[in-house]
């Protein structure tokens, strides 16, 4: 394991940026819809945090929800998001394109990547849908991708332990393996048993109550999972982290 393990906080609101920021994170994955797995985030709300926060920032490049499989459209969209986000000041993008049958659409890839220039792009969870996780490394490294985000294909960082051992003794130096999704304080010591372990992306969220004093209880806003109440980031499970190395 390296002796700077880098801690990357996915966050969804400003506030959840910048206690992410204040309690130690050393990068920032910066989405909207939390519902969805993350979607592209406002040009407003990059622009204001770079103002406000001293490490990077990569927003998702996603325009919906579902799977991974693009039309022409939405690719380009993908890099006019690029082009746009990174005039506010995106430090690097987080995106994957996948075909029909759960390989690396290579092309578009190659594409977005290219459009990024010089900052570095993550390869995101789109990876554990892919069908063969050891070629889909092979194509992601051929198309310049800095990292792959991954649970190891399983649905979580815990289930996949071993094969993200195994992917990160194969990758080597070539490419960074960043466990996440589900990660916990606990899993980092038999992560980085083989040496490879860099960077590591946790959420750390959590729900605060509402400011509101009133609420219509006849109308319900939101959907999906979460309780009651605003999506923010905890303190202390970064500081769990932190607290590790």
């Amino acid at each position: 394991m390296s002796d700077k393990l880098i801690l990357e906080v996915p966050v969804f609101t400003a506030e959840g940026a910048l206690i992410a920021t204040k309690e130690g994170a050393d990068r920032l994955e910066l989405c909207s819809s939390f519902a969805e797995g993350g979607e592209t985030p406002g040009a407003g709300l990059l622009s204001s945090l770079k103002q406000k926060v001293d490490i990077p920032i990569f927003p998702m490049i996603r325009p919906r929800g579902g799977d991974f499989v693009y039309s022409s459209f939405e690719l380009d969209v993908m890099q006019e998001e690029i082009r746009i986000l990174s005039s506010h000041g995106a430090d690097g993008f987080v995106f994957g394109v996948l075909n029909e049958d759960g390989t690396v659409y290579e092309d578009a890839c190659r594409r977005l990547v290219e459009a990024a220039a010089d900052k570095p792009c993550t390869f995101h969870r789109a990876f554990d849908q892919t069908r063969d996780p050891h070629q889909a490394m092979e194509t992601i490294i051929r198309c310049g991708f800095k990292r792959i985000l991954t649970s190891g294909t399983k649905q979580s960082v815990g289930e996949g332990i071993d094969i993200l051992n195994a992917l990160m003794e194969r990758a080597a130096d070539r490419i960074i393996i960043m466990p996440g999704g589900g990660m916990k304080p606990d899993y980092i010591k038999v992560l980085g048993r083989n040496g490879w372990l860099k960077e590591v992306h946790a959420s750390c969220k959590s729900v605060r109550p509402a400011g509101s004093e009133y609420r219509n209880r006849d109308v319900e806003l939101k959907t999906g999972t979460l309780p009651e109440g605003v999506l923010t980031t905890d303190p202390l499970q970064i500081q769990a982290f932190k607290n590790i190395y």
